[in-house]
């Protein structure tokens, strides 16, 4: 089979990435032909395909002018649909297989596809189709009053980055993509969580168009730590709606080391704050990756995935699990489809200090506790999260989108 994948990024950015290359790497793995396409960008990896991608988008030191240019082209961009089918017509693909595709790409690439009798699939890493600002959050509480597709919320809430300029721009995305019915060929979207399918069967999607497909990872680049460990670990963005201030009260006065991996817009203040409440059990490690970042993994006791927005299904769990730590996770969005309670972990309302807490203490006191769930928990990465288990999933649903 010949496939297109299309996203926005060509390198490794976040854990959407992680699963586009990795998805791509399968499926070369059992003969399949595939094609990538994306935007220039200084951070992508080499490939013959870099001849299609349209140049980036920059909107920082340019004159006014070319930031109404750069935001119309964040709406949708032509451009992007005129590259893609040069693509599609040498490459002649049987199917396109979009990935994050918003806001860089945009729907032109699903034009492109239609107009050369492509069908195309697609996977979902968010709520963008439902949620013009991605994460269903407003002031930082989960939001769902773009029900009904009522997108002009985004604007009324300035739900984008705060900002009324950044919201109107996502808010006019949505809306017109709405209108114009721009993702009405697309034979099915894809869903790593039963709760995104669910959420965007309830707003409004056909059932029949949504296919779940869990997340997986190459489980033998993941080897289990040694039981015991050292420290609590948080490895992710450092954003607000990840939890990270419930974490800080949770831990505050415990006996129990934490460790804080990553790097994001509130770092800095997360680092102010525990040096003025003398937080000496909490130390931040900056953004880490390769051989260090597997070492802070297999030295932990266990992991915390404290997040408070409408999670997918986060791979940094499935890594955890992989490591052979039990996780401690929020119980909101799909995180708890992924976390048997009592079992590879244990779940705790988000934004209860508290009830973290107490979690915290009574794992952190039982070691044998900790390797008992570590070991449940890389099983259930070895029979349910495997490369063959996804590619099973994944190419029985690219049958059904061929016939």
């Amino acid at each position: 089979m010949r496939i297109a994948f299309a996203n926005n990024y060509y390198y490794l950015r976040g854990g959407s990435e992680r699963v586009f290359f990795d998805e791509i790497s399968v499926l070369e793995g059992v003969g399949h032909q595939v094609a990538v396409f994306s935007r220039e960008h200084a951070s992508n990896v080499p490939t013959p395909y870099s001849r299609y991608f349209p140049s980036d988008l920059h909107y920082e030191g340019v004159p006014v002018t070319r930031k109404f240019a750069a935001a119309a082209s964040l709406v949708y961009s032509s451009r992007c649909g005129r590259k893609f089918g040069e693509l599609l017509e040498d490459f002649r693909p049987d199917l396109v297989h979009g990935h994050n595709i918003y806001g860089r790409l945009t729907t032109a690439v699903l034009d492109a596809a239609r107009k050369r009798d492509v069908p195309a699939v697609m996977t979902l890493h968010d709520h963008k189709l439902i949620c013009p600002s991605y994460l269903m959050l407003s002031r930082g509480a989960v939001c769902e009053r773009c029900e009904g597709r009522k997108f002009y919320h985004c604007l009324l809430e300035r739900c984008h980055k705060g900002g009324v300029v950044p919201s109107l721009v996502n808010t006019i995305e949505a809306t017109c993509n709405r209108f114009l019915d721009k993702y009405r060929d697309v034979r099915y979207f894809l869903c790593p969580s039963a709760f995104l399918k669910e959420k965007h069967a309830r707003y409004g999607i056909p059932e029949e168009r949504l296919e779940t497909v869990p997340n997986f990872l190459r489980i033998e680049g993941y080897s289990p730590g040694e039981e015991g460990g050292e420290y609590v670990l948080y490895a992710g963005r450092l954003s607000s709606e990840k939890g990270l201030s419930t974490l800080l009260r949770a831990v505050d006065g415990l006996d129990v080391p934490l460790r804080i991996v990553g790097d994001g817009p509130m770092r800095e203040r997360l680092e102010s704050r525990a040096r003025e409440k003398g937080r000496k059990n909490v130390v931040f490690e900056g953004y880490r990756t390769g051989k260090e970042l597997a070492d802070i993994f297999r030295r932990s006791l266990f992991v915390v995935f404290p997040s408070e927005c409408y999670e997918n299904a986060p791979m940094s769990i499935l890594e955890a699990f992989a490591y052979g730590k039990p996780v401690l996770g929020a119980d909101i969005g799909g995180v708890p489809e992924m976390i048997t309670d009592g079992e590879t972990g244990f779940l705790f309302p988000p934004g209860d200090a508290a009830a973290l807490r107490e979690r915290v203490r009574y794992l952190a006191e039982r070691p044998s506790l900790i390797a008992a769930m570590g070991r449940k928990a890389r099983r259930r990465v070895e029979e349910r999260h495997t490369p063959g288990v996804h590619l099973k999933r994944l190419t029985d649903v690219y049958a059904k989108a061929l016939s």
